[in-house]
């Protein structure tokens, strides 16, 4: 089937929504998408825009999905991107792989497909890799791709216990009102090891369906207090997970860094406690 062009108003909308989805815009861009596909149901260069705000949506199944039909966009090199990212968050590397190398192969200066690259790679067990294309994102926009935050194992080790001792406090001061005969219960809960790995395993992230995203903080992963299975893996200890690699490459300071290892365990030890999400929410720890 044969799509006519986009007009320039509409070309002005995608525009629009790209403008809107840098912003952080989301609920404002889905809007754009929404009335561009109205007037032109199915047209290759609207998908395009329409699975980058299912991506910002956190729904990489449906960006998946919208791509189809897209290979005859306008920017080839985008749709294989994209479709790259939605493969990378459903935790198929090896496809995400070959399609962002298609995206270079089309647009060799395409900045975020060889940042895509290096965290696929890093998954993929391939270092050299990796490294070779954070340093292509880096030569080709060194202000948005700047190196990962870099700070010593031992530093980082004392940062974790740092948290664990402020989460305890936390937690201890949040439950009071617990009864008195689950108070050994909560006190073995708060004892729980925290873990650092350098990045999530592929079974942790697809144990649960759909999929956890790669670019994970933290996860406990075990049974919560009130029973309540958040992830049950065999062979796997019951702890609260930290990822390293994920935690440098989100944080842009030491300080960013404190903040965000203290968070990630205060929250996934509201999920061992037995905490849903809307609690979490509510004690300020979503």
């Amino acid at each position: 089937m044969g799509y006519a062009t986009l007009s320039e108003i509409e070309w002005a909308q995608v525009d629009q929504v790209w403008d809107l989805l840098d912003q952080g815009d989301v609920e404002q861009a889905r809007g754009v998408v929404d009335a561009l596909l109205r007037a032109r149901p199915g047209h290759p260069d609207v998908r395009i825009v329409e699975a980058a705000v299912c991506l910002d949506e956190g729904e990489p199944s449906l960006a998946f999905e919208t791509l189809e039909g897209a290979e005859r966009s306008a920017d080839p090199a985008l749709f294989f991107y994209l479709r790259a990212v939605a493969r990378f968050e459903l935790v198929r590397f090896e496809q995400a792989r070959d399609d962002a190398l298609s995206a270079v192969a089309v647009t060799p200066d395409l900045a975020e497909a060889h940042e895509l690259l290096a965290r696929i790679y890093e998954y993929l067990g391939q270092p050299e890799h990796a490294l070779q294309h954070e340093a292509e994102a880096r030569a080709i926009d060194p202000v948005a791709f700047t190196p990962p935050l870099e700070i010593p194992d031992q530093e980082f080790q004392a940062l974790v216990e740092e948290s664990q001792g402020l989460v305890e406090a936390f937690f201890k001061e949040k439950l009071k009102e617990v009864p008195g005969h689950m108070h050994r219960q909560v006190s073995e809960a708060l004892d729980t090891p925290v873990l650092v790995v350098e990045l999530p395993w592929r079974e942790i992230l697809t144990a649960e369906d759909p999929p956890l995203p790669p670019d994970l903080l933290g996860l406990f992963v075990g049974r919560s207090l009130l029973d309540r299975s958040h992830l049950d893996l065999p062979g796997v200890p019951e702890a609260i997970y930290l990822f390293r690699r994920n935690l440098l490459r989100y944080c842009k300071d030491h300080e960013e860094l404190a903040h965000e290892v203290r968070t990630t365990v205060q929250h996934e030890m509201g999920h061992l406690l037995g905490f849903d999400e809307d609690d979490l929410e509510a004690l300020g720890l979503d």
